[in-house]
């Protein structure tokens, strides 16, 4: 297959990246950043692209990929709910258009977060937002799509988040990996990594993966 991945920046796009060169179902990677990975790789391109809102200056590149992993997000931390939206569903749907335009036939994967809200109408503004987001993505008309509503991820292979608490909190929970790792309703970056290629190799029934589906989601190796 042939995906095209954007947030590799972060911690769950960079790993999500990394099992996708890893795999040998995985023919081509093409990642959407604003600023460079630094990276090379046989598998990898990658297009430098600044307005995360208008990819039509793009689109002719990212005509004839079999999957889209949308990893990349902001923090409703301190953000107002306009401009939340804008950063969260706006880019998202700027994105999921673009894709859909030339390859209708492809799956879109969605990292969206546990507890978000499909109805679009609870207290919560973050998860209101995710909401409306996974909702349009779904109703896109894409041949599969997927939400990934993530919790709690141990980032493996040598992987760090870009945010400076996240990383201090890895930091001392490290020792306990091991432990976290056997708890069904946590996840590691490689098995949302692996469940995001099975997604497009065998698919499942349900749309809405939280950790403990990714993490069977991830084990599948045949039909």
């Amino acid at each position: 297959m042939k995906v095209i991945i954007t947030g590799t920046t972060g911690m769950v796009g960079r790993g999500v990246l990394i099992e996708c060169l890893e795999s040998p179902n995985v023919q081509e990677v093409l990642v959407i950043n604003r600023s460079s990975l630094q990276m090379q790789h046989p598998k990898l391109k990658e297009i430098i692209h600044k307005n995360f809102f208008d990819f039509s200056a793009i689109k002719d590149q990212l005509q004839g990929y079999d999957a889209s992993f949308h990893c990349m997000g902001v923090s409703s931390i301190g953000m107002k709910e306009e401009d939340y939206y804008r950063f969260t569903y706006g880019i998202t749907e700027a994105l999921a258009k673009t894709l859909y335009a030339s390859n209708p036939q492809m799956v879109f994967n969605y990292v969206s977060g546990e507890g978000t809200d499909s109805t679009e109408k609870g207290k919560l503004m973050w998860a209101r937002v995710k909401g409306k987001t996974e909702n349009m993505i779904l109703n896109m008309g894409f041949k599969d799509a997927y939400m990934f509503r993530l919790q709690l991820i141990i980032p493996l292979k040598g992987i760090k988040s870009k945010t400076s608490w996240v990383n201090a909190f890895y930091f001392i929970a490290r020792p306990f990996f091991g432990l976290l790792e056997k708890k069904k309703n946590n996840t590691t970056s490689v098995n949302v990594g692996l469940a995001m290629i099975n997604s497009v190799l065998f698919g499942t029934d349900n749309k809405l993966l939280e950790n403990e589906q990714v993490n069977k989601l991830a084990k599948i190796t045949n039909v």
